[in-house]
């Protein structure tokens, strides 16, 4: 995985860990959502990544 794909998906997780509790802190349900598929796309990039490195 290059370094600029860890950085990008890195920083979508954060992203998206910032959006779940600022939806929960503020009562926004889709917000919160929002924030939760972030962190499930960024999860599902680093293991297409890590699959991709172990056939190198």
């Amino acid at each position: 995985m290059g370094l600029d794909d860890k950085i990008k998906n890195t920083a979508e997780d954060v992203s998206g860990k910032a959006k779940e509790a600022t939806g929960k802190a503020t009562g926004d349900e889709r917000l919160e959502a929002e924030g939760k598929g972030e962190q499930t796309r960024a999860s599902l990039k680093k293991a297409g990544e890590n699959v991709k490195d172990a056939f190198k």
